[in-house]
């Protein structure tokens, strides 16, 4: 009897070892092939950005310096490099998208002893006009923690109840958060994943992740969608 049980326990063990092993296998070779998917839609859209007048750079030194104490970028540095920088215009108003990379020393090290990167995605689309600092998101439950102080709400229930919104000045909240641009937000199953924020004459958006062509143009269109309810004049009296 023993005997038996041993074998059945080495049968186990054995079919486990295989499972890993099969696991593991499938798990390389599914990210070998996005990666070389991503690798080929890279090169479809560095192909097709010049007839766009779109510029690309794969690697940009210092191209990200100037977006510190931007949503994901830190609040200082020099000389960030940003990654798949890409400029231009669309829809009559110039963009910019990167991606920027950095080592968190809270992550967990890679088997050769490397930090693994983090990956944000940035996104700006160039306003009317220049804007007071303004900063609208979903609440979380570690605000207070990161510094950022009590909510203040815009007495519009609905909407405070899923949004956060920081500002420095109230009438340019007003004049920004009208009743088409809150519907949208509400609405627009974009407005609860994509945080944004206005810094001088540019309203940004990001996400943690790596940057994929799909994604420019989908973030990019978002802002845009924002910016066409936003009437000119809320710029003006900013």
């Amino acid at each position: 009897m023993e005997m038996l049980i041993e074998i059945l326990v080495n049968v186990l063990l054995a079919a486990l070892i295989a499972g890993v092993i099969k696991f593991a296998f499938k798990s390389i070779s599914r990210s070998a092939r996005e990666d070389e998917r991503l690798r080929s839609d890279w090169a479809d859209f560095i192909e097709a950005a010049p007839a766009r007048d779109w510029t690309y750079e794969r690697r940009a030194p210092g191209r990200a310096t100037e977006y510190c104490g931007v949503g994901p970028m830190p609040g200082k540095g020099s000389n960030l490099t940003a990654w798949h920088y890409t400029a231009g215009e669309l829809r009559g108003r110039s963009f910019k998208c990167f991606e920027y990379r950095y080592t968190n020393p809270l992550d967990a090290t890679t088997e050769g002893g490397n930090r693994k990167l983090t990956y944000e995605s940035v996104f700006l689309v160039s306003t009317p006009g220049s804007g007071a600092y303004l900063h609208i998101g979903r609440p979380g439950k570690f605000d207070r923690m990161l510094g950022r102080g009590p909510r203040k709400l815009i007495d519009v229930p609905e909407f405070d109840e899923k949004f956060r919104v920081d500002r420095r000045d109230e009438d340019f909240v007003r004049n920004i958060l009208t009743d088409d641009v809150r519907a949208f937000l509400l609405a627009d199953p974009r407005g609860e994943k994509n945080p944004l924020r206005v810094r001088d004459d540019e309203l940004f958006t990001w996400y943690t992740g790596i940057l994929t062509p799909q994604n420019i143009e989908d973030r990019l269109n978002y802002l845009c969608d924002v910016l066409d309810r936003i009437p000119e004049n809320a710029w003006a009296s900013a």
